[in-house]
């Protein structure tokens, strides 16, 4: 979706943890929804289904939870800092930036998994362990055991590059829309400055959102759950690998199929193909093409398609349920209003991203923009208004619903866990901040003067204090380098956005970062600020689309970044990296990952622009997230008043922040006076939040992802629960890593991510010029 970014690790929705029973396997504890995303319960136990003879103890707060499910021992001699280390870093960070933004241009969004780059990087480096001879030359990329550190190290230098830079947003939509070209150094110092700022204001944040035990980060233990079972050693540890190196041998030959030979098998539709030529039945049960359907019933094949967002094999049953009931209320909805003609949603495609004039043509949005790509009253008035499509305004609804919603959420139900994140705003805290900051950062020694005896400190901090730190200081640099660059490349490339827009945004997001930042680090729920962050630049500043982009950009993005830091920065504390380790290898994989995200969306948008631009798109290529982000620019930031201030046509989505807040109240008070009826499984802000995410891409995933997710999580787990614990997680991380390589490969042979496509000829199975599951097309 375009205004949820994701991280890039197995769970996304739902705190989930993980613990090491006493025999050594994996299994998994979750708190049902609302109640359960406070970690102060006592909802975590060990599981005794894995291993009889298991002692059960009840895990009772956050720092029970990080000390019994991941070790909390330290091994200094283990040494990160190594060759092979930067080796195989530098080029899993290429693979995974790359294969980003080929993820961006997907008709859905996928993430590069974070537990494949981990099980990746540990093949790779017991490889060169075992076959890179210790004598002669070579004798530097294998100096010793392959070990933990050096994993950690690698993994976050290539998740900080596995991510697609929201700047290519803003350069995609300039080159598809706007016929700009930006200069080729100036673009990637605005991904630089976009990328880096969050880090700079993330790491200043460190004793907030990072030391206390309270900072969980629930969405990395199943990661640092595996990390101690590979280095555990022995049989077992043998057979995960072989059964890991099976499973993805398998699902890369299998990918070739639904990606290339067949891509029928992206989603069987019955229905399709018993009406083929029947609108309602394209729009209801077509999902195998970008923007088709809503996929209901579909059959998909594709892992990548499956799993393209959230592993199900990783996400309990018990909480899945308000994801599917947000499904299910996203098919009744979308059907409602678009066959009632609610917004005249009949004269526009069902599913579209775009903007329209009343009678369904394509709005062209540069027929009401001045040369300074401002709207133009006298234009705006010869053009008239643009629509949205409706399914797209209940999307906006729906968003702006589930953050309302969240922010009253965590009031009622998790306030204490949330207000320990803001204990630091006493003006003593803020005092000894302020004096323990060290200007002189060139000569910083890292070293932290705390009790190390002291009962609050965190188990795993207080082993990393041995180790010299990145001081506040490194990150204040960081912070002033990319203001300084940001400030210049919005004055060279003609941004629009002023400097007081810009501050402005980083005010934004520096607030949001405190606060989604502890959401994040203590549920493992991640939410944006794009929409917010939209209707904010829009009203300050009207009129200018451009400027609303770059606005967004240094908002939302900063927001984002921080968050990525903090929990890499956890998994480098979990995991006994010397935090200059991590700090190096954060600020490699994003400064690579920011080249080479701008050197691959140039070549898809030179090879690609007719089908970037179509509202389908294909099954491989689709431009649906450049134009949403250029719809809501044009919208939000050209004609904010005109379309969402009270009285105009799309009055309710910006009132929809307002109706949210009061929607998880009753369930509150049901809770509360009933709790037999279990009103705290319903978590508000995620149904709400997917009852708009049927808006675009493929959707003929849904019912796969489901089955999936009920036969790893039911049935596996309760008919074979050794098996479960030893290998679910093991062969989920297998099943993303076959994928992710074939899809990487196809991209650049035959599907032209760099040059001329070679489409597999035509036939039943891979219909060209209509919709691979044979549904209508329509326009």
């Amino acid at each position: 979706m375009a205004t949820i970014r994701i991280f890039n690790d197995e769970n996304v929705l739902f705190s989930v943890t993980m613990s090491l029973t006493a025999a050594g396997a994996i299994s998994e504890h979750t708190v049902p929804s609302e109640k359960a995303l406070s970690t102060s319960d006592n909802s975590f136990h060990r599981n005794s289904n894995v291993d009889a003879d298991s002692e059960e103890a009840v895990l009772s707060d956050e720092r029970d939870i990080a000390t019994n499910v991941i070790s909390v021992d330290d091994d200094d001699s283990l040494n990160p800092w190594t060759i092979r280390a930067f080796f195989i870093g530098l080029g899993l960070s290429t693979f995974g930036g790359v294969l980003a933004e080929i993820y961006y241009f997907k008709p859905q969004s996928i993430s590069v998994s974070l537990m494949f780059l981990a099980v990746v990087s540990y093949i790779l480096g017991v490889s060169m362990e075992t076959f890179i001879p210790r004598r002669g030359l070579l004798r530097y990329l294998n100096l010793g055991p392959f070990n933990k550190k050096e994993n950690a190290f690698i993994v976050i230098m290539a998740s900080a590059s596995a991510n697609s830079a929201l700047g290519t947003d803003v350069l995609a939509v300039q080159r598809l829309y706007y016929n700009i070209t930006p200069n080729a150094v100036t673009s990637v110092f605005l991904l630089f400055s976009s990328q880096l700022l969050g880090y700079g204001i993330g790491g200043m944040m460190r004793s907030i959102l990072l030391y206390p035990s309270k900072m969980l980060y629930p969405g990395v233990l199943p990661l640092l759950s595996m990390f101690d079972a590979l280095y555990e050693g022995g049989m077992a540890s043998r057979k995960k690998l072989r059964v890991f190196s099976m499973v993805v041998a398998a699902i890369f030959i299998w990918e070739l199929f639904p990606e290339w030979i067949f891509p029928l098998l992206t989603g069987v539709s019955i229905f399709c193909l018993a009406a083929p030529n029947n609108a309602t039945v394209s729009r209801l049960f077509g999902g195998s093409n970008g923007n088709e359907g809503l996929g209901l019933l579909s059959i998909c094949f594709d892992w990548q398609y499956i799993a393209g967002q959230v592993n199900p094999m990783t996400i309990p049953l018990k909480a899945q349920f308000s994801n599917f009931l947000g499904y299910i209320f996203c098919a009744v909805v979308f059907v409602a209003v678009y066959y009632n003609n609610i917004w005249k949603a009949q004269n526009f495609p069902f599913l579209s991203q775009l903007l329209y004039y009343e009678n369904g043509t394509q709005y062209d949005q540069m027929l009401i923009l001045n040369s300074n790509y401002e709207v133009d009253p006298t234009l705006l008035a010869e053009q008239g208004l643009p629509y949205y499509s409706s399914t797209w305004v209940v999307y906006l609804l729906t968003q702006n619903l589930s953050l309302g919603a969240l922010f009253t959420h965590l009031l009622l139900w998790n306030r204490s866990d949330i207000s320990s994140a803001w204990t630091w705003m006493n003006p003593s805290s803020i005092k000894n901040i302020w004096a323990n900051f060290d200007w002189k950062f060139w000569q910083a020694d890292g070293m932290r003067k705390q009790d190390v005896d002291g009962e609050d400190i965190d188990p795993h901090y207080k082993q990393m204090l041995k180790y010299p730190d990145a001081p506040n200081s490194w990150y204040f640099v960081v912070f002033l380098l990319s203001f300084v660059v940001a400030l210049v490349v919005l004055y060279k490339t003609d941004s629009t956005l002023p400097w007081w827009g810009f501050l402005i945004s980083l005010l934004l997001a520096t607030i949001f970062i405190l606060f989604l930042g502890a959401l994040a680090a203590i549920t493992g729920l991640s939410f944006t600020i794009q929409t917010f962050g939209q209707m904010i630049g829009g009203y300050i500043q009207k009129g200018s689309p451009v400027a609303n982009m770059y606005f967004v950009l240094y908002g939302n993005n900063t927001v984002f970044q921080a968050q990525l830091l903090l929990r890499d920065l956890k998994i480098a504390q979990y995991a006994k990296l010397p935090p200059r380790a991590a700090f190096t290898a954060q600020i490699i994989g994003t400064l690579l990952g920011a080249v080479l995200n701008y050197i691959m969306m140039n070549s898809i948008i030179d090879n690609q622009r007719e089908i970037l631009l179509s509202v389908e798109g294909t099954n491989i290529w689709s431009g649906r997230q450049p134009q949403m982000y250029n719809s809501q620019a044009i919208a939000w930031g050209g004609l904010s008043d005109e379309l969402f201030s009270t009285g105009q046509r799309y009055q309710w989505v910006p009132w929809a922040y307002v109706l949210g807040l009061f929607v998880p109240v009753p369930f509150w008070v049901i809770h509360r006076y009933w709790p037999k009826l279990h009103a705290d499984y319903l978590y508000t802000p995620i149904i709400l939040f997917v009852t708009g995410y049927l808006v675009g891409g493929i959707n003929s995933f849904i019912l796969s992802y489901f089955t999936v997710a009920f036969l790893s999580q039911w049935w596996l787990r309760t008919r074979y629960p050794g098996w479960f614990a030893k290998y679910n997680y093991i062969v989920a991380a297998a099943l993303d890593g076959g994928t992710q390589v074939m899809v990487f490969i196809l991209a650049f042979a035959v599907q032209g991510a760099s040059g001329t496509s070679h489409l597999f000829p035509t036939w039943w199975g891979a219909q060209g010029g209509g919709n691979y599951d044979h549904c209508l097309l329509l326009n």
